[in-house]
């Protein structure tokens, strides 16, 4: 069993005093950087029917070009039936990963939504596995650069293609 540290420390009052007002002369308060927010999106088709898309370099060169050196960058699927997820690029691996999916909730399983689809694709299994997977991630930026360790690339996950359009919505907080 692991340890586990807990520290309590006493809570410390803070007295805030009514703002004085500027500060006489040379010694007025610092300038805080504006935060800017920063939108762009990502599009592209899919041609499988569970297919992981390394959409690393992309992402890498948007943030390089945005003039942001810290802050943090949001990622969103905009669809029901697609994914986006940080995790090792690998070949075998990434085969290993469709293929779990695959097992998890098999496609051709006895979904009622398959009764009546919305939009007319047998899309069930699709919404199943999105339960398990993240809509969004969000990744820190430092010194202009998205902080990934060594192994980590960032995958559009598609779970119901093949799909002709496809988006990912990225949002960028930060300062110059």
């Amino acid at each position: 069993m692991p340890n586990l540290t807990v520290c309590l420390a006493p809570a410390r009052r803070i007295r805030i005093d009514p703002d004085p007002g500027p500060l006489p002369g040379p010694a007025r308060r610092p300038q805080v950087p504006a935060v800017k927010i920063l939108r762009h999106r990502l599009e592209f088709a899919t041609a499988e029917p569970i297919q992981i898309l390394d959409i690393t370099d992309p992402v890498r060169a948007w943030v390089a070009q945005s003039g942001i050196q810290d802050g943090l960058l949001t990622l969103i699927s905009a669809h029901t039936t697609a994914r986006v997820n940080v995790n090792e690029r690998e070949k075998q691996l990434q085969r290993d990963m469709i293929t779990f999916l695959k097992r998890l909730v098999p496609r051709d399983g006895d979904y009622l939504h398959n009764l009546a689809p919305i939009d007319g694709r047998d899309n069930a299994h699709s919404h199943l596995l999105g339960l398990f997977m993240n809509t969004a991630e969000t990744i820190p930026v430092a010194a202009g650069a998205l902080m990934l360790g060594e192994w980590q690339s960032i995958f559009f996950i598609e779970l119901d293609g093949p799909r002709p359009r496809r988006g990912l919505d990225l949002q960028l907080l930060g300062t110059d």
